[in-house]
């Protein structure tokens, strides 16, 4: 199997850029995802799968350019890219697309109660997209991910944070035979002045659906100024916060599997 990124865009200015090393590793587990655990996870069974990355690209990148970004949220996007590939050549095996990003979220300032400095960093889940034969999971991480859930109670004793919500984002799931899973709502609520970098995907884009299935809602980011007033975020930025201040994350659906019941997969509905 020979998988070749070629005419993919030139590195980038930013740190989205993934290295050769983060490009293989996604590849080999979409590879793995389709075989099964018939193959373990070896260089041997994984010798066949050839992956060609142009030098200089945004999936192999030159020395000193930024990548932090690309192990997060281009690995997400390069496998959502290569199972869409392969949902041409075997539909019944692959799920929609999932939530497509980590939606990372970095904290740092100074916890004024403890009179010390501290950094939070965590990632947050979304919908899973749906399967050939069932809906899609809510509120989980799906792909190119690994971290745990951090607990309310965690959160709020080690550092000046307060969680407002944590709630499934009710309805982001897209519609289909089998339907996507919510993406969360996580709004969390600062003590004290800090500066937030969020690093997310699927803010403009949807995740889309397969085989006739609707696309889950993009995300959000928004800030509630005093906990009030909304300011609209870009899916990265970077801002400084005041006490009082709530950022909201709501995560994206995973899409849709087959036509919703009543209509075809061209959206007729009969």
């Amino acid at each position: 199997m020979t998988i070749d990124f070629t005419g993919t865009a030139d590195q980038r200015p930013g740190c989205i850029n993934a290295p050769r090393a983060v490009t293989v590793s996604a590849s080999l587990y979409v590879v793995r995802c389709v075989v099964g655990d018939e193959a373990p996870a070896n260089q041997g069974c994984l010798r066949p799968v050839e992956v060609i990355t142009p030098r200089g690209s945004l999936v192999n990148p030159l020395p000193q350019r930024g990548v932090a970004g690309g192990n997060v949220e281009t690995s997400q996007r390069i496998t959502d890219v290569l199972l869409a590939a392969m949902s041409q050549a075997m539909p019944d095996r692959i799920p929609a697309s999932s939530q497509g990003t980590m939606n990372n979220m970095i904290i740092g300032g100074h916890d004024i109660s403890r009179d010390k400095p501290y950094v939070y960093y965590e990632t947050i889940g979304g919908g899973m997209g749906a399967r050939p034969d069932k809906d899609g999971v809510s509120g989980i991480h799906t792909h190119m991910t690994n971290t745990m859930n951090t607990p309310v109670e965690a959160l709020e004793f080690a550092f000046p944070l307060r969680l407002r919500r944590y709630a499934l984002r009710r309805g982001s799931g897209g519609d289909g035979l089998h339907r996507g899973g919510d993406g969360l709502i996580r709004d969390v609520e600062f003590l004290s002045p800090a500066r937030v970098t969020v690093l997310s995907e699927r803010r403009r884009f949807a995740p889309p659906g397969y085989h006739g299935g609707h696309h889950g809602e993009h995300g959000e980011n928004v800030l509630l100024k005093g906990g009030v007033e909304e300011v609209h975020l870009a899916g990265k930025e970077t801002l400084d916060v005041e006490a009082g201040d709530i950022l909201s994350i709501r995560t994206p659906g995973g899409g849709g599997w087959g036509a919703p019941v009543g209509h075809d997969e061209h959206g007729h509905h009969h």
